[in-house]
């Protein structure tokens, strides 16, 4: 393990696990729930359960499976009741001329007024089909499957994305924390480096331009601070926009964890497995079979159907004068062939065609995509490796750098400027150092992400590398009590 010299304001360039916790500064303080410490395969099993995006991939995966049996449904029998019960009234005001003179004589008068008869009725009519042959209903059931099979393979997608998501997300944090104490410790050795320039200034052992430069540095180191904390606080947040929950604090990546090649080390062996189980290509190549389904559906509008039918009809009414009711039933078979359609037939058959076109040149571009993905990250990955390293010689370097320059300082043969930038160089290498370390982690995670092998085993496998709560950042008692929480006071670090 790498171990800095003593003349640092901390031991270890990794993530500075000596007594310190991180305050994870977040905008809004006041939350409906409670907070409470998480490692990274908790905060995982939240979002899995919590995410909105996931969730309503789930919602749309179940609406699709619900779109098969409405499609099935036209196959299966169909049974329709209607019934009608009806006052009625006739009004009737016209006679015939013999019927009129009739009426003169017998009533003594000229007039005559029509009948008003009114009287109830009531009917039943029950109707039964069964399709017999319907090719297009049969191929619509066909490509509701497929679309149950696309989404499917989306959901899972969406499932890996929200994985990645949150790892990317708490390792940012641990950054961003990593960086942010560099810059707090760049600041205070620079503060100090100033605090001697004016005191040497004052007794006339240098001039003033040297204290203006001491000045600047640390402007400059305190402005890189402020940034810093903005960073977290901004990737703290992320969280909870994954999972809906509050975290008061998160646990840190051993020390120990192996940066190492992927495993297998073959950049083919990852291409292959990609290009068979990437859940996008699996999505795009079920679209390429929606598509095809739904030609043999545009295709099928073209033949007969056949239809079983029965029916069955009730009516009575009380008129005077008649007696009884009425009843009619019927069986059968109801046949149809549309012989030409305008042709909306051959231009539905052309547009599914040119649709299925479509999605395969989209299958076709997923896959390409996604194997310059999986071969980018691997290179990524394997180049990581060895930046790791890079960064981590670059401290001792850095270091063994200033120490010369702080050497040459004291004796009058290099400036202040000199040790100014030997300590700016230093801290950035620190800084490099957690990039790199960070870098790799989620480049490795995106890389079995792109191969369709990201799960929560994956997850399982990073969080045994998690410290447990003497290393676990924790939010200030007082984050609740203001709207923005002070993120300034830090614990000072081992001398």
């Amino acid at each position: 393990m790498l171990r800095l010299p003593s003349t640092l304001a901390f031991k270890t360039p990794r993530p500075f696990v000596a007594k310190r916790t991180l305050l994870p500064a977040l905008l809004l303080s006041v939350w409906a729930v409670p907070a409470w410490s998480a490692d990274l395969l908790t905060i995982t099993r939240d979002a899995l359960e919590n995410n909105a995006e996931l969730s309503s991939a789930r919602s749309q995966t179940q609406s699709v499976e619900a779109g098969r049996d409405v499609a099935r449904g036209d196959l299966l029998p169909q049974l329709n009741a209607s019934g009608n019960v009806a006052h009625n009234r006739i009004y009737e005001s016209q006679s015939s001329a013999a019927g009129t003179q009739a009426g003169q004589v017998a009533n003594g008068t000229g007039n005559t007024s029509g009948n008003d008869d009114p009287f109830n009725s009531v009917s039943l009519t029950l109707e039964a089909s069964q399709a017999l042959y319907d090719a297009r209903n049969s191929r619509e059931v066909e490509q509701a499957e497929r679309e149950i099979d696309q989404q499917i393979y989306a959901l899972a997608s969406t499932e890996q994305q929200v994985l990645i998501d949150v790892a990317t997300a708490y390792f940012d944090i641990l950054r961003a924390n990593d960086i942010l104490d560099a810059r707090l410790a760049q600041e205070r050795a620079i503060g100090r480096q100033l605090e001697q320039a004016e005191e040497q200034f004052e007794v006339g052992l240098i001039a003033i331009t040297e204290v203006e430069e001491a000045q600047a540095s640390f402007d400059q180191s305190r402005a890189e601070r402020i940034a810093a904390q903005s960073d977290l606080q901004v990737s703290f947040e992320a969280l909870e926009r994954l999972t809906g929950q509050r975290y008061a604090s998160i646990e840190a990546l051993s020390d120990d964890y192996p940066i190492q090649q992927p495993s297998p080390s073959d950049r083919d062996y990852w291409v292959d497995l990609a290009v068979e189980n990437n859940p996008l290509v699996l999505a795009e190549q079920a679209g390429v079979e929606v598509s095809r389904s739904a030609v043999g559906v545009a295709q099928a509008q073209r033949l007969p159907t056949l239809e079983a039918f029965a029916s069955y009809q009730y009516a009575d009414n009380d008129i005077d004068g008649i007696q009884g009711h009425d009843e009619s039933s019927q069986i059968g078979l109801s046949a149809n062939w549309p012989l030409y359609t305008g042709g909306s037939t051959q231009a539905s058959i052309r547009q599914s065609t040119y649709q299925l076109e479509a999605s395969q040149f989209d299958f076709e571009a997923q896959r390409r995509d996604t194997v310059q993905q999986v071969r980018s990250l691997y290179t990524q990955v394997s180049n990581d490796v060895s930046t790791v390293d890079a960064r981590e010689q670059a401290i001792v370097s850095n270091q063994s750098a200033l120490d010369a320059t702080r050497a040459g300082y004291e004796v009058g043969t290099r400036n202040i400027v000199d040790v100014l930038n030997a300590e700016q160089n230093l801290y950035n290498a620190i800084s490099d150092y957690a990039q790199a370390r960070y870098d790799y982690v989620v480049n490795l995670l995106s890389l079995r992400q792109q191969s369709g092998s990201l799960d929560v085993e994956a997850v399982e496998e990073i969080n045994a590398w998690l410290q447990g709560e003497e290393v676990t950042f924790t939010l200030p008692e007082d984050a609740g009590s203001s709207s923005v929480t002070n993120i300034g006071e830090r614990p000072v670090l081992e001398q």
